[in-house]
């Protein structure tokens, strides 16, 4: 099997465990709680996104990695993490809150969509090698980023209600 091959198997297979994952057990927890602690849980996996700087540390991804993809990636990933641990500083403070958790989400949406796009430029899956000790990154946390994004975007979206009304309508569907 070539290595675009292995790394877009490896990806997709990384979606549909993290979703299969999340559906049983993320969703479910995530949505028995009020908007703000659904949302600070979110913030807190995101605010270990300073990791994302590994992309540019010289002997943990290849030296010929392309910069076009991995300045952007450590940097977008970096933003996000701040602006998720901003979130977590200022949750007494409802409207900096709030903003801080658009921001994140945003920033950070848009981040892993350049970096997939970066990804396809550079061809990416072809060279997944120089990826180094950072592969596991595409493959296990970004799919879990995206789909935690996609559910911080729905529950900021989504009509507002109460934790208890929430404990009680989950009770209902089980």
């Amino acid at each position: 099997m070539s290595t675009e091959a292995l790394f877009q198997t490896h990806l997709v297979f990384g979606y549909v465990v993290w979703l299969l994952c999340f559906g049983a057990y993320g969703l479910p927890w995530l949505g028995s709680m009020d908007r703000i602690a659904a949302q600070r849980a979110i913030a807190t996996l995101h605010s270990f996104r300073f990791f994302g700087l590994v992309f540019i540390l010289p002997g943990v991804v290849g030296p010929d990695l392309p910069a076009s993809f991995a300045t952007f990636a450590a940097y977008g990933d970096f933003a996000t993490g701040v602006l998720a641990m901003l979130a977590l500083l200022t949750v007494k403070v409802r409207q900096l809150f709030w903003a801080f958790v658009v921001a994140f989400n945003i920033v950070g949406m848009v981040d892993l969509i350049v970096d997939y796009y970066q990804a396809i430029q550079a061809d990416l899956p072809a060279h997944a090698g120089l990826l180094g000790a950072a592969y596991a990154i595409p493959i296990l946390y970004v799919p879990l980023l995206m789909i935690t994004h996609v559910t911080a975007f729905y529950f900021l979206l989504r009509p507002h209600r109460s934790a208890s009304r929430a404990i009680t309508e989950n009770a209902r569907a089980s």
